[in-house]
């Protein structure tokens, strides 16, 4: 698996809207407008906003990512969130690559070694048929099992994150944690 060499991280920073992802126990089964938000901290990590609303109200987990190895031109990063979010106190360490990129850092694939996880981001909360079975196709160039992927449901408008009360008590996480 091959991630992206000389991934520009100034021009990677701002939202994302998940267009499709492999189900995970992370997030709620029936999430919808799933999106990242990614902040360049001045100490060259990046501050991570994910958030999805289930029930009318927002979840979210904030973490941090980092190059896994500083002196590598790969986009092999790791994220870091503490968990459960409602009272964030265990560590839990994961591996973010960024397997494709377009030209214009409008949409982008996402991965780790193992292939147990993928998303497929864009800047635009949706995306044309055609640009979708290319993001897609990017995935089985890396050796993903596509057949697991499932799109997300986005609005035409997609929420602000001041719109919806937020979920504080972390419901929806541990819904996650049992599949629910």
């Amino acid at each position: 698996m091959k991630a992206v060499k000389g991934l520009d991280l100034e021009r990677y920073m701002g939202r994302w809207y998940e267009i499709a992802s492999f189900p995970s126990r992370f997030q709620p089964k029936d999430g919808v407008d799933t999106r990242a938000t990614y902040t360049l901290n001045p100490d060259g990590t990046v501050h991570v906003l994910n958030e999805t609303w289930n029930g009318g109200k927002r979840g979210f987990i904030q973490g941090s990512a980092y190059k896994a190895d500083p002196k590598s031109d790969e986009a092999k990063l790791k994220v870091k969130f503490f968990v459960p979010p409602f009272l964030p106190v265990i560590p839990v360490t994961g591996d973010y690559w960024v397997l494709y990129i377009d030209p214009q850092y409008q949409h982008a694939v996402i991965g780790q070694p193992s292939r147990s996880y993928l998303w497929i981001l864009s800047r635009r909360a949706h995306v044309e048929e055609e640009t979708y079975k290319q993001l897609v196709e990017k995935a089985v160039e890396e050796g993903y099992d596509v057949s697991k992927l499932h799109k997300t449901p986005q609005s035409d408008t997609p929420p602000e994150s001041n719109t919806a009360p937020d979920d504080t008590k972390g419901v929806w996480w541990l819904k996650s944690i049992f599949g629910k």
